[in-house]
């Protein structure tokens, strides 16, 4: 379970989890102008793209997706299996070439839940406390409905104390310009750490190859280690959302930063040509200026007061503007989601516009890591998910047990409209 505590860091999105009394819970030197390597996509200085459609975006109405929360309770109140997804947060999603949809989750209960025989009121479907816990999961959709878990947890510890949390993923060509396809999926690893880390240390970015059809995890490859950055608040974790755009993928992260406001993190972007994602030396950051082989990243958007991004956080592409949604500042961070828009991966942002506070369940949930799912969207909707948990850290492991819909994904259709 993820609990969240208001001492701990990020604010947004601090969590604590209890599997066997300890917790954890769920963020990127050369300048390569002079060096660009043939055959690489057409490339930019990371300004606006200058075709002439990018326009000031905000959110200009929402409304709860009540099928989408639906399936996900459908399907996690489902007691004829003991060893699928009851409930989890991280929640991303990747379209495959079959029509099927994969659902990545970070923390994630297994196991059976328990319904009441005869609902009444407040009556809800829980799980015992011993349920099965596991860092990451993936589930199928198809056509609307989750019809399975693949064996979990999908991505194994990379050592003693250490996990892996799946974040964005995306499909593409195994080496550029191969017919075949794989699965590509960025996995933070995170180190069990003291207070306020508990819910882990940031510690290093991964890329892990799937095949297709089967979803077999093939290989796991270190992108960028941060162990060298002796202060954990400014490691970088990148993959919370990708964007693609001219034959190149824009990846997109996070530090943990700890100011009093929320949220309290800088965001950072990276991009890689299509088709090497899993090549280390084929990533660049951009460093305030360029686009660089390696890593002194430098913020895109965050100041620490006014402006700034939860560690996990979405950005999508809206005609030529590139739309990032994340939670609120302030007071309104663990219930309110803000919205800042750009004509380029690299900014400037402005913002933060439009704030919308979409539904929790219940006095004493928070929401955190909204996440749009383009692959869902269409005639002008967008859809976005948003992890619900505990809000403190007492008493939490009992509350998620006793009510299992505290710890799923709900989701919400957006429409943008012009902003100002």
């Amino acid at each position: 379970m993820l609990p969240l505590t208001s001492r701990s860091v990020p604010d947004d999105v601090v969590r604590v989890r209890q599997r066997t009394g300890t917790g954890i819970g769920l963020a990127l030197a050369l300048i390569l102008g002079a060096v660009l390597v043939s055959g690489l996509p057409g490339d930019d200085d990371g300004r606006p793209d200058g075709d002439g459609d990018c326009t000031p975006r905000t959110v200009a109405s929402w409304t709860a997706d009540d099928r989408l929360t639906g399936e996900f309770a459908r399907y996690g109140d489902d007691d004829t299996r003991a060893d699928d997804w009851t409930g989890g947060d991280g929640t991303h999603s990747v379209r495959l070439p079959d029509g099927r949809l994969l659902w990545l989750f970070s923390d994630t209960y297994l196991g059976r839940v328990h319904r009441p025989p005869n609902p009444v009121g407040e009556a809800h479907a829980w799980r015992d406390t011993t349920a099965p816990l596991v860092r990451n999961s993936g589930v199928l959709m198809r056509d609307g409905r989750l019809e399975g878990t693949l064996p979990a947890p999908l991505f194994p510890d990379p050592a003693p104390d250490q996990w892996r949390w799946p974040v964005a993923a995306r499909v593409e060509p195994r080496s550029p310009g191969s017919d075949e396809r794989v699965v590509r999926v960025l996995l933070w690893v995170r180190t069990a750490g003291q207070d306020p880390w508990v819910y882990g240390v940031p510690t290093a970015t991964e890329v892990a190859t799937l095949s297709l059809p089967d979803l077999r995890v093939e290989s796991i490859v270190r992108v960028l280690g941060q162990e060298q950055v002796a202060d954990y608040s400014r490691r970088v974790l990148f993959g919370t959302t990708l964007v693609e755009k001219d034959g190149w993928t824009y990846v997109f992260g996070g530090d943990d930063g700890r100011p009093a406001a929320r949220p309290a993190s800088h965001a950072y972007v990276a991009r890689v040509p299509e088709g090497r994602l899993a090549e280390p030396s084929a990533w660049e950051y951009w460093n305030g200026e360029a686009w660089q082989g390696r890593a002194r990243p430098r913020p895109v958007l965050g100041d620490g007061r006014r402006t700034g991004v939860g560690s996990a956080f979405s950005v999508v592409r809206d005609g030529g503007t590139y739309v990032l949604f994340t939670m609120a500042t302030g007071a309104r961070g663990l219930t309110t989601v803000a919205s800042y828009w750009a004509c380029s991966p690299t900014g400037p942002w402005h913002g933060p516009s439009a704030e919308f506070a979409p539904v929790l369940p219940q006095q004493g949930t928070a929401a955190y890591n909204p996440q749009t799912h383009p692959e869902l969207s269409g005639d002008g909707r967008l859809v976005l998910s948003y992890d619900v948990n505990w809000l403190e850290s007492a008493g939490a492991a009992v509350m998620l047990s006793r009510n299992v819909s505290l710890y799923r994904p709900r989701f919400v259709t957006v429409r943008l409209g012009a902003d100002g």
